[in-house]
Formats: structure tokens, C-alpha cells, sequence
């Protein structure tokens, strides 16, 4: 396969695909959905569905909180103005509906029927004086803790693509613009989505660019030679066109984990071609023939180094079985990706190398000073006992701190604290209760027949009091809100009348409630009246103490509420996020599962044995408790985005064992013992393990630099275990082989 014939034929076929990949170029799609963290295949995700397909969606909608310029925020110049942008946001296509203070009704019902007033009048000094004297009721819900600002809560088209958010949402901005208005916060998903969007789109062409100069910079230090550099750089830019183009033209958008793609591309394809060079550079200096040299060295790696490529795309590929579609698209497409770059090498690399002169740099030619790796092997074998205690003292302590990490997850944790998007959604949580959506599906019990029956509503009373108390005043809507509306109405809108009504009072609000049911604003009750919703905002707590809290309400709903009246449960976005963070053990458990078994049955493979499948998963098993010490002691905690981060490091960390025991299988073949055949492999492939460390270490570096915290833990945390995997393959398996030695030199003995 690797004669020079066959190389070119190769290569030419390389070319064409490459031609036809630019003349019918693939146009890369970005998109940001968070939603694609949900659990698939859970019973509280098809609940979602069916509640969303009842009342909306809870999460689309837009909060924007408006400050006047001069501080005044109940000036009637700013109030006017205030109100020409509510009315014209009201026009835009894709808006449904806006409330805010502003053009806010309170009904009055008097003897001559039913009457409305505005909540905030400024068409004169005295309306305006005598109706700010009643807003404390709106305080934390359409006016800020502070008094510096009100909200528009600005309702969306329902399930809105992200081309109509982008377009909608940039007819907000334009509508502030005109009238001169700089909105102290906006939080929402048309902003969200847009804005990670564009992060995403900077990151990704930031890294694409960092990484080719990372790689270029890489190569010239390791080999010293033009062709060395400039064949290499080729064959990686070539491989990244055609991964992406690949994955573009299956439909796959890119996506926050995107950003990392072609960072891990590149890095995966030099290590390879490092194994490939490093043994051509060494044939060269012993006066090889060219030609031969390149064949004998593609045919003799060509294994080893697929193999090590497949371990790697498997452990991407291993995340598909999860059940978290972002992680399911990452893995299959990152694992289709690297298998693409293998390509790229093994049908570019060897036309190259026959068709471009290649020459040996005088400085390549001196002899070598005695390996420092020599003398690491030789000082490992006098301290065996030392190095074993070390190895287990260390992965004990990690152990035992790993097992104290919490799993918790933020909504935005991918972003920086102090990004911008983060400071809007805190002055949210700080002075309006919370950005996010908190929803609990109400249905009747066996004994009652509607939502709206007295006893039920006392029942629904009782959980938005111990929800304010365990989520903060946020405005709270139901069934219940409908009815403290009519009764206050009834009360000549006295926000003190703003609650539960007697029951005799409530029994006279009938007449009024089918009206007030069928008014805009967010729909809480079915027709049927049997089932309905608890909508409110919480401040992003975190999964951990969101989950907490939940678990308090359920308690007291258990202990308080008559479950013959009213039944809850919990739903909607925010929940199956946090239930996503939640289920994490068993997302990481699925994931080195399926990799733990497709890697040991790779070297069961190629080894014909068990106990090498066994020896080879111990020193990569190592390092993924390394990492749990590691997480402890940088305050990590566990996550989606970072319990994933263990599966990917061991299918990259396995290559490096897998170079290594193919060469000692290779050196045992010869008739070696086992000894004088660690220390060759020891000091050839060690050399070409170290260098693929470095340049993996390196490259994964790069990440650490992201805004995006998946990107960013990424980079840290595989960084790190490369190098717990280098030091477990070059001081712990040749130790670990030691005791076997009969049995090795028998079953490779000629």
C-alpha cells in the first residue's frame, strides 16, 4: 500500500477531494440550545411536553429592565418615552406580549360594573403623584428592590428559531437606539442564544488560528527541518478542512463544544504523524534509503497508530451513550472527526514525503548524548517498592478526595463571572427574584372538582408562601393570581385585598373569573379547569441547592398540602437542566463503560490475552483519579461538562500504552528478553510517547484560555491527565509487567 505508486495515487486522490471541497463549499451553520442538555428518554422530559403543549414554553421570553438617564426613574418625560418603546416592542411580528408597569390595568369593580385604571398615570403631576404611592405591590416584580428601574417582560413567538430570535431580538436593540434608551440589564433566550453564538463564532476562528501556530511552532522544535514542518502543517489543515466539511454536510451545526473541535483534531493528527516521523528521522540517520525508509515505517506504524487514533475517536464516540443530546452530538462527531484526520495522514503524508526532497540536517546527525530516559529506566528498576507505594499512596488520597466533590451546575456556567451576559442575569436575581424559569404543574385531587374551588386555592396558597420563602419574592402566577386580582378588584383595588378571599367573598367572584381567564397574559388554567400552572422566576442557585430546595417544597407539600385536593409536580426547563447536572455519576459511568469495554476488547485483540487488557487499563485508569484529587484541590465540581472530560481522557491516554506494548511486542518477537525489550521499547517509543505528550499537553493547553467553561475545563483538566498518563506508562506498566516475565517471553517466543 505504501510503494511509491500507490502513495501518489493516493495523494492525487487526496487533492481532487480537496478541490471538490472548495469549489462546493459546506456552509457552517452556528447554534446555541440549551435545551440540548435535557435527559432524553426520561419520564419528566416527555411530562415537559405534554405540559408545554397545554400552556408554552417557560423559557421564551425576554426581560429587559429600564433605567432612566438622570436617575428619576418616575419622571413623566422618562415614563412616556418608557411607554412608546413598550407599545412599539408590542408591534414587532414575533412579539406576543409585553407587561410592565406601563400600560398595566387594575380592574375596579364597583356598583356600576366593571372598571379599569391605570397602575401607573403620568398625564399629570397628580395622577402621577397618587398613583406611585401604591407601588410597593410591584416591588421585585415589575419594579426593581432599588426603585431604579422597571421591567418589560416582553413575550416571544412560541418555539422561535434562532434565525427569527437573532432578527426579532435585533429590532428590540434598534427600537432602544431610537428612542436614546440604554437598558440596564436584558436576560432572555433571544439574547442568550444570540450572544453565545457570537462568542462562538470568535472562539472558533481564534482557536483555529492559535492552534496552526501552536502546531507550527511544535514541529519546528521537535524536528529542525523544513519538510518536517511544512508536510506535517499540510496534511493537518487538510484533515480539519475535511472533518468539518464532513460534519457540515451531515447536518451538524456548530455548537458551544464545537469551539474546541479543531484544536483536538490537530493535536490528534501530529501526534500521530510524530510516531511516523520520529521513526523516519531515525531509519534516515542510520543511512536507510529513502523510499524504503517511508515504506518500511508506514507499514510497520500503520497499526498501532490506527488503533491508537480508534481508542481515541471511541472515546469520544462512547459518549453517544448518554443521554444528553449535546454530549450525544459532541462524541460522534468529534470520534468521526478524528478518524477523518487518520485519513488525512495516511493519504497525504506518504505521496509528500516520496515527491519532495528530504534531507537530514547536520545538527540531526551528531551522535546523542546518553538518553535521559536510560536513566529513568535505570533508576525505576532500584526503586520498584518505592515508585508501586508511591503510585498507590497518591491514588488512595485522590480517591478519598474525589469523593467528596458535589455535583452542581449553573445555568450559564460556561461563562466567565464577570461576562456581561452573567452581570445581567445577577441584577435579575438581586432586584427582580431571579432570571430563571420555576414551574409546577397543578392538577385537582379526587376530592375536587376545579382548580378555582375554595379549599384548592387554599391548598395552592400555602405553596407560593413557602415558595417565597425558599426562593425569594419573585411574582409568583396561578390560578391562585387570577383570584387575588378579582378580589382586590372588588376591593377598589386596594393592594392590601391583594390575597386569598373569604370564602364568601370568593363565591361572588364567579361572574368575574370566566373574563379574567380569557384576558392576554400567560395562560394558568386548562378549559376544563382541572389542571394548571405555578409560574415564577428564581435566582440561579446552582443545581445543587436548587435540587435542595425542590426537595424541601415536595417535603412540606407532603406534610402540609391535602393530596385529595391538589396534586404538584415539578417541571420546565430549569428542572430538567438541574436533573441533567444530577444525573452526571451515571452519565460518566455509561461513558467509561462502553469505553473501558470497546478498549479492552481492541487489546484483547491485538495482544491475544487477557491479563495484557487488564495490565493496560490499570495505568489509564490512574490518571482519571488523579483528576478527581486535581478537581478537589482547584475546587472543580462535578458537572456534565466535566464528568465527560474523564471519558475523553482515557481514549486519548490509552495511545501512548497501546505505542508502547506494540513495541515490546515487536522487541519480544525478535527473541528479546523482557528486560532488554523494555528497555528498547523504553528508550524508542518512550521518546516518541514523551514528545505526543508534550504536543497533546500543549495543545489542550490552548483551551484553558476560552471564556466558554466547557472549552476551559477541557483544556485544564486533559492537559493534566496526559501527564498523570505519561508518568503512569513510563514509571508504573513497565513495573507492572515485570512479574509476568515468564509468561511474556514464553507467548512471544519464536
Amino acid at each position: 500500500m505504501f510503494r511509491k505508486s500507490t502513495a501518489y495515487l493516493l495523494l492525487v486522490f487526496a487533492i481532487l477531494l480537496s478541490v471538490l471541497l472548495s469549489i462546493f463549499r459546506p456552509i457552517p451553520q452556528f447554534n446555541y440550545d440549551f435545551e440540548t442538555f435535557f435527559p432524553q428518554e426520561d419520564q419528566d422530559l416527555y411530562f415537559y411536553q405534554s405540559f408545554k403543549n397545554q400552556f408554552e414554553n417557560d423559557n421564551d421570553y425576554l426581560l429587559v429592565a429600564l433605567g432612566s438617564p438622570d436617575g428619576e426613574l418616575l419622571s413623566a418625560d422618562f415614563l412616556a418615552e418608557a411607554s412608546s418603546v413598550h407599545t412599539e416592542i408590542q408591534k414587532l411580528e414575533k412579539v406576543d406580549t409585553v407587561i410592565s408597569i406601563l400600560n398595566l390595568e387594575q380592574p375596579v369593580i364597583g356598583v356600576f360594573g366593571l372598571s379599569t385604571r391605570k397602575v401607573l398615570d403620568w398625564t399629570d403631576k397628580s395622577s402621577l403623584q397618587k398613583t406611585s404611592e401604591n407601588l410597593d405591590q410591584y416591588r421585585s416584580r415589575l419594579i426593581s428592590k432599588d426603585g431604579k428601574s422597571l421591567l418589560l417582560w416582553i413575550k416571544n413567538e412560541q418555539n422561535i428559531s434562532k434565525s427569527d430570535g437573532d432578527i426579532l431580538y435585533n429590532s428590540i436593540k434598534d427600537i432602544f437606539s431610537q428612542h436614546k434608551i440604554v437598558p440596564m440589564a436584558i436576560a432572555g433566550k433571544i439574547q442568550t442564544q444570540g450572544d453565545f453564538v457570537k462568542l462562538m463564532q470568535d472562539e472558533f476562528g481564534l482557536f483555529f488560528g492559535c492552534s496552526i501556530v501552536l502546531m507550527l511552532f511544535l514541529l519546528v522544535l521537535i524536528f529542525r527541518s523544513w519538510w518536517a514542518v511544512i508536510i506535517p502543517l499540510f496534511v493537518l489543515i487538510i484533515g480539519v478542512a475535511w472533518a468539518f466539511g464532513l460534519l457540515i454536510y451531515l447536518g451538524k451545526p456548530l455548537d458551544v463544544m464545537s469551539v474546541m473541535q479543531p484544536t483536538i483534531f490537530m493535536i490528534v493528527g501530529l501526534s500521530a504523524l510524530i510516531h511516523f516521523f520520529t521513526h523516519l528521522i531515525k531509519k534516515l540517520k542510520e543511512g536507510d534509503d529513502k523510499h524504503k525508509a517511508i515504506r518500511a515505517v508506514f507499514k510497520g506504524l500503520v497499526v498501532p497508530v490506527w488503533l491508537t487514533i480508534l481508542t481515541t475517536s471511541l472515546g469520544f464516540v462512547s459518549l453517544y451513550f448518554t443521554t444528553i443530546p449535546a454530549l450525544q452530538d459532541f462524541g460522534w462527531s468529534t470520534g468521526l472527526g478524528v478518524l477523518v484526520m487518520f485519513f488525512a495522514v495516511i493519504l497525504v503524508a506518504p505521496g509528500l514525503l516520496f515527491l519532495l526532497p528530504i534531507t537530514i540536517s547536520t545538527s540531526l546527525q551528531k551522535s546523542e548524548k546518553p538518553s535521559v530516559l536510560l536513566a529513568v529506566f535505570s533508576w525505576q528498576l532500584k526503586h520498584r517498592k518505592w515508585i508501586g507505594f508511591s503510585f498507590l499512596g497518591i491514588t488512595l488520597l485522590c480517591l478519598a478526595l474525589g469523593s467528596t466533590l458535589k455535583i452542581n451546575g449553573y445555568l450559564l456556567d460556561n461563562l466567565p463571572t464577570d461576562h456581561p451576559i452573567q452581570q445581567d442575569f445577577e441584577y435579575f436575581n438581586e432586584q427582580y427574584g431571579g432570571s430563571n424559569p420555576l414551574e409546577i404543574y397543578l392538577s385537582v385531587g379526587s376530592g375536587a372538582n376545579s382548580l378555582l374551588d375554595y379549599e384548592v386555592l387554599g391548598e395552592i396558597d400555602k405553596i407560593e408562601a413557602k415558595i417565597q420563602e425558599l426562593f425569594g419574592e419573585g411574582q409568583i402566577i396561578s390560578p391562585l393570581t387570577v383570584v387575588k386580582t378579582i378580589n382586590q378588584a372588588q376591593n377598589q383595588g386596594d393592594p392590601q385585598a391583594f390575597e386569598l378571599p373569604s370564602k364568601g367573598q370568593r363565591q361572588r367572584m364567579d361572574r368575574w373569573l370566566g373574563k379574567a381567564l380569557e384576558s392576554k397574559g400567560p395562560k394558568v388554567l386548562t378549559d376544563d379547569k382541572k389542571s394548571g400552572r405555578l409560574s415564577a422566576r428564581a435566582p440561579d442557585l446552582g443545581s445543587l441547592k436548587m435540587t435542595a430546595l425542590r426537595e424541601e417544597l415536595n417535603e412540606f407539600v407532603k406534610q402540609e398540602v391535602n393530596p385529595d385536593l391538589l396534586q404538584v409536580r415539578w417541571t420546565g426547563t430549569a428542572y430538567l437542566i438541574d436533573k441533567g447536572h444530577k444525573s452526571v455519576t451515571l452519565q460518566m459511568a455509561k461513558g467509561l463503560g462502553v469505553a473501558f469495554l470497546l478498549v479492552g476488547i481492541i487489546v484483547g485483540f491485538l495482544f491475544r490475552s487477557w491479563r495484557i487488557s487488564f495490565l493496560l487499563l490499570i495505568p489509564n485508569f490512574i490518571p482519571l483519579i488523579w483528576m478527581l484529587g486535581l478537581m478537589y484541590v482547584l475546587g472543580i465540581e462535578f458537572k456534565l461538562t466535566t464528568a465527560i472530560l474523564f471519558t475523553v481522557a482515557f481514549g486519548i491516554a490509552v495511545d501512548d500504552s497501546i505505542h508502547f506494548m506494540s513495541r515490546l511486542k515487536q522487541e519480544l518477537k525478535l527473541g528479546k528478553n523482557l528486560i532488554y525489550g523494555l528497555k528498547r521499547t523504553y528508550l524508542e517509543t518512550g521518546k516518541a510517547i514523551v514528545l505526543t505528550t508534550i504536543v497533546l499537553t500543549a495543545g489542550f493547553g490552548l483551551l484553558i484560555f476560552s471564556q466558554f467553561g466547557v472549552t476551559h475545563f477541557t483544556g485544564l483538566l486533559i492537559s493534566a491527565s496526559l501527564i498523570f498518563a505519561l508518568l503512569a506508562d513510563l514509571m508504573l506498566l513497565p513495573l507492572l509487567l515485570l512479574p509476568l516475565k515468564k509468561i511474556w517471553e514464553k507467548k512471544f517466543k519464536n
